[in-house]
Order: structure tokens, then C-alpha cells, then sequence
């Protein structure tokens, strides 16, 4: 028989087949799936960001373009003469402030020399002189100009927007101070999630506006990785790199004020892909539960099927032992049937030499001998249990050799009275009391006499058997019902439990101990009854007791077969006879 280590590396085998066979394309799909859907948000993340960019660069634009134009605006409406006087420019500053708040900080107006001729502002700029400014230099050179951001003359950031006009073959210049927080909260707007900032540097890498967050990068690490130099003025680029700390940022940069700044949007890459890494530990912690269940789930069915190989294994062991014992008890039978017949040859012999003493003692030698009743009594009792002996190895022979199956003419009274003559030892030793209810004159039917013998047998020695240990009563009673004849053997021992009864008919199945029942006796019984037309049936009750039935009808339209009952052969029969 398999041992455990057999059955536990069957456990194995089945789970790891069952659990990688789901396993496999679960995984596959789930991977292809998870690396479709990191692309597919990348994407969106990216394009999302680059139309955030977008619209903060289309807002900054606009902003210094409104800006430029009121100035640009200004010095073509008015003429130098106007705006030099202080009064004209103090109203002017005003009105521009009043209309777009504290925006522009300033307003002056600067000759061909670079000498601040006329100025309206909080600061007395008075008659500064900014020839060396490079905002100054760069707008003697262009019709207007929007500066880089500086501390200037007043040690505080800005910007300055500058229009050149001409008057009399000589150059002047309308300059007017943008706040410069303005800038920087409209570049501050710019901002996702929990970690993106947005700054603004000119191309030699100077911060226009101030970072949010530490960049942790060194001057003109932003304009290698974006390879300024190639990009075009309108291009939207979207870089990751490493800052400093080890962090992976997404980096989007594009140029604002005609190429000369480049506006950055910078996020943790954490940050901007959270909605993915949420997303994919959802379907990681889903893919482990719904493992975790096919495992249990493998393991659970693993377990029941190899208890199951292993119970099939234990029934078919237990089947081969029980075919043993039946083949012995067969052999045990011919062997009895042998015995009997060599014993009661000897006993008819015995019993004919008694006879002949017997006549010898009337001669008249032994007609005056003292002993003489002694002699008779002796040999009377002699010839009683000879004739004992013959009819128990009679009745031994009929059970233990006679198998023929034909139908005869059966007198159930004396077979039933026969039955119980045979039992009675066997339960007197066992301490059962036998009680009969038998009709008198019960009408003969046509049946096997050797299989009808079998059936009560196994009935009374299974009552018998029940009761071995403690004792107890066991009922026999035979009635003519309709046309039935209705025989009943009960007993009052431990019962059966509910769980065998649907299975107390099958073959081979039996709860004694191995060695002490075949499981066919009652399988048998059943076959003979149904194959006369008849029922058979168990009623049980624990610690109260058993009763079966059987049903044999009179009627001789009996099917010899029937279809779906148990076939056991004769030399099985011939086993089931010594129960």
C-alpha cells in the first residue's frame, strides 16, 4: 500500500500543476496588462503636463506682451516733451496702476546718454544714469526689450520693459519696472500634485523667478538636459532626470519671450505617477488575494482528491483482503463438507453396530446378566446421539455443499425450524435469547432451498453477531400477508449507525473486522430475495436495535434476473452459507 511520503508528494505534484496552470496566464495577462496601462498613464501624464506648460507659458506671454504694449503704447501716444515732465509721467504711472495694480512699479524716461531725464516711482531715481545697464545697451539696439530680472539700482528683483523712440536724429527711451512677484506668482500657478514647481531661467542658466521647491541642481544642469540649443521656440520637451538628492523628476521646458527665457515645470516622478503606483498596488494586492485563494482553493482540492486516491487505495486493499478471506472460507467450506461426509460414515456404522449388540443381549447368555439395563440404556443413548451426529452433519453438508440453485417446492416451516435447530448453540453460548413467532401450515413456494437456507442464516448470525458482547433477544417470525410471505429477524443489540445504512446492501462493504466478515452476506441475501420478486429491507434504531424484512411474494411471475443487482458467483454463495 502507498505510504505517506507517496501520498504527500502526490499533494504536491496535483497543487503545483493546478496552481501553475492558472498561474501562468494569469501572470502573463496581468503583465502585459500592467505594462500597457504604465505606458498608456506615462502618456497621459506627460501630455497632461506638457498642456499645463502650455497654458502657463500662454499666460506669461500674454502677461509680458500686455505689459509691452501699454509701454509701447504710451511712447507712441505721447511725445518725449510730455512724458519728461514728472507731473505728466506721476499721473500717467498712476493710471497704468489703477488699471493693472501694482504691476508696473515705475516709469522714466532715459535720453541717448543713458541720464534718467524724468522718473515717477516710490524710489528718487532722479537723474540715474544707466549707460552701463545691459537692459540700456540692449534697447539702444532694438525698438523694445523686456530684461532680464536684477537687483539694479534699487537691490530688489526685477524686470525692465523698454521702448526706443527717435526725436530730432537723437535716440530716447521709455522704460517702465515690472513687479517682479507678479511674474513669479503667475510661474508659482504653474503648479500639480504635491511636489511640481515651476521657475523660469534665461539661457545662461540665471533663475528669473524664485523655485518653489530646491531644485538641488547646479547652474546649466536644467540646459544640458534639455539640449537647448535644439529646441525650437514653440517645442514643448519633457526630459526625466536625477537631481542632486537621487530623486527622478519630470522636467517640462519650453521658451517664453521669444526664446530668451525657458519656462521648467519640475514634479517627483512619485509624485506625478502616484495615480499609477496606486493603481498598480491595487492590482498587485487583487492578483495576491486571488492567488492566495487559488492556492488555498488548489490545496483544498489537492488534499481531497489524494484523500480520496488514498481511501480508494484503503477500499481496494480491503477488497483484495476480503476476496482472500472469501476464497478461504470457500475452501473452509469444501473442506467442512469433506469432514462431515468422512464423519458420518463412521456414525452410520457406530449406530449399526449399537443395533447389532442390542440384538445380541437377547440371546439367553446375556438375558440373565446383572447389567443387562445398563447395557440396554447405554446402547440407546448410542443410538440417540448417532443419530444426532448424522443429522447435524447432515444439516452441515446441505449448508456447506449444496449449492444447487434449482427451483423446488420449499416447506418454509420446516426450514425455518431447521435454521433456528442450528442456531440455537450459538446463541445459547452468546446469551441470546431466541423467540419464534412462526405461522403454522405456511404454504410451500417455489424457490432455491439452499439459497432461501442462506438468507435466514445470514440474517440470524448477523443478529447473533450484533449482540456478541453484551447479549440480548432476538425475535423470528414468519406471517402469510396477502399473498406474501412476510418474514422478520430483529434483535435488540447496538443498531446501525444512519451513515451505513444506504450502504449495507452493497458488496464487499461491512463493518466487522477484517478476517470476520466479507461484506457479502447481506449483498447475497439481497440478490437471492429480489430475484424471487421479493423485498428486503432494514429498519434501525442505535442502542435500541435492528429488524429486517423480507417479502417473498407466492407468485410464481418471477423475473430470474434483475437488472442492476449484484452477480456474485457460486463459490461467493458458497461463503456466504457459513455466516
Amino acid at each position: 500500500m502507498p505510504t505517506n511520503n507517496y501520498y504527500r508528494s502526490l499533494i504536491k505534484s496535483i497543487l503545483l500543476i493546478v496552481v501553475v496552470v492558472p498561474f501562468m496566464p494569469m501572470i502573463l495577462v496581468s503583465g502585459i496588462l500592467l505594462y500597457q496601462f504604465h505606458i498608456s498613464y506615462k502618456e497621459k501624464v506627460h501630455a497632461h503636463l506638457g498642456e499645463v506648460v502650455q497654458k502657463g507659458k500662454q499666460s506669461i506671454d500674454i502677461f509680458l506682451k500686455e505689459k509691452l504694449g501699454d509701454i509701447r503704447f504710451l511712447a507712441e501716444v505721447f511725445s518725449f516733451e510730455e512724458l519728461r515732465e514728472e507731473s505728466f509721467l506721476q499721473d500717467t504711472l498712476k493710471s497704468l496702476q489703477l488699471q493693472h495694480g501694482p504691476v508696473f512699479v515705475d516709469l522714466g524716461v532715459v535720453n541717448e546718454e543713458g541720464l534718467q531725464v524724468a522718473y515717477a516711482g516710490p524710489i528718487k531715481l532722479g537723474n540715474a544714469r544707466y549707460s552701463d545697464a545691459d537692459w540700456y545697451q540692449e534697447a539702444m539696439n532694438a525698438d523694445y526689450i523686456i530684461s532680464d530680472v536684477s537687483l539694479g539700482l534699487r537691490d530688489l528683483p526685477h524686470f525692465i520693459i523698454a521702448v526706443r523712440k527717435g526725436r530730432m536724429g537723437k535716440q530716447w527711451i521709455l522704460r517702465a519696472t515690472i513687479d517682479y512677484e507678479a511674474l513669479n506668482r503667475l510661474v508659482e500657478d504653474i503648479r500639480i500634485g504635491k511636489a511640481g514647481s515651476a521657475f523660469i531661467l534665461n539661457r545662461d542658466g540665471q533663475y528669473q523667478t524664485r523655485p518653489l521647491h530646491n531644485t538641488n541642481s547646479r547652474k546649466g544642469t536644467f540646459l544640458d538636459s534639455f539640449g537647448i540649443k535644439n529646441m525650437t521656440e514653440h517645442e514643448i520637451s519633457i526630459v526625466q532626470r536625477t537631481d542632486d538628492s537621487g530623486h527622478k523628476n519630470i522636467c517640462v521646458a519650453t521658451f517664453l519671450k521669444d526664446g530668451d527665457w525657458l519656462l521648467i515645470y519640475q514634479q517627483r516622478a512619485s509624485d506625478a505617477f502616484s495615480g499609477l503606483r496606486k493603481t498598480q498596488t491595487i492590482a498587485l494586492v487583487i492578483i495576491s488575494i486571488v492567488g492566495a485563494l487559488i492556492v488555498a482553493k488548489a490545496f483544498g482540492l489537492s488534499k481531497k482528491m489524494v484523500r480520496r486516491i488514498a481511501l480508494a487505495d484503503k477500499e481496494k486493499e480491503k477488497m483484495n483482503e476480503q476476496m482472500f478471506q472469501t476464497g478461504k472460507l470457500a475452501s473452509v467450506g469444501e473442506l467442512a463438507a469433506g469432514i462431515a461426509h468422512e464423519i458420518n460414515n463412521p456414525i452410520a456404522i457406530m449406530v449399526e453396530e449399537a443395533g447389532w449388540i442390542d440384538d445380541l443381549l437377547e440371546e439367553e447368555e446375556f438375558r440373565e446378566g446383572k447389567n443387562l439395563n445398563e447395557f440396554r440404556r447405554a446402547l440407546k443413548q448410542i443410538r440417540t446421539q448417532g443419530k444426532r451426529c448424522k443429522e447435524i452433519t447432515h444439516k452441515l453438508l446441505s449448508f456447506a455443499r449444496k449449492t444447487d440453485s434449482r427451483v423446488q417446492e420449499v416447506q418454509l416451516n420446516e426450514l425455518i425450524e431447521d435454521i433456528i435447530d442450528i442456531s440455537t448453540k450459538s446463541a445459547k453460548y452468546g446469551g441470546v435469547a431466541i423467540n419464534t413467532n412462526i405461522q403454522k401450515d405456511l404454504p410451500a413456494i417455489e424457490a432455491s432451498q439452499t439459497e432461501l437456507q442462506q438468507v435466514l442464516l445470514n440474517l440470524i448470525n448477523n443478529a447473533l453477531d450484533a449482540m456478541e458482547k453484551k447479549g440480548g433477544t432476538m425475535s423470528i417470525s414468519a406471517q402469510l400477508e396477502e399473498d406474501n410471505i412476510v418474514i422478520e429477524v430483529s434483535d435488540n443489540g447496538p443498531g446501525i449507525p444512519k451513515d451505513n445504512l444506504a450502504r449495507i446492501f452493497d458488496p464487499f462493504f461491512t463493518t466487522k473486522p477484517v478476517g470476520k466478515g466479507t461484506g457479502l452476506g447481506l449483498s447475497i441475501c439481497y440478490g437471492i430475495i429480489k430475484k424471487l420478486g421479493g423485498e428486503i429491507s432494514v429498519r434501525s434504531v442505535i442502542d435500541i436495535g435492528t429488524t429486517f424484512r423480507v417479502i417473498i411474494p407466492l407468485s410464481k411471475d418471477r423475473e430470474n434476473n434483475v437488472e442492476g443487482l449484484p452477480k456474485i458467483p457460486d463459490s461467493h454463495q458458497e461463503a456466504g452459507n457459513l455466516y
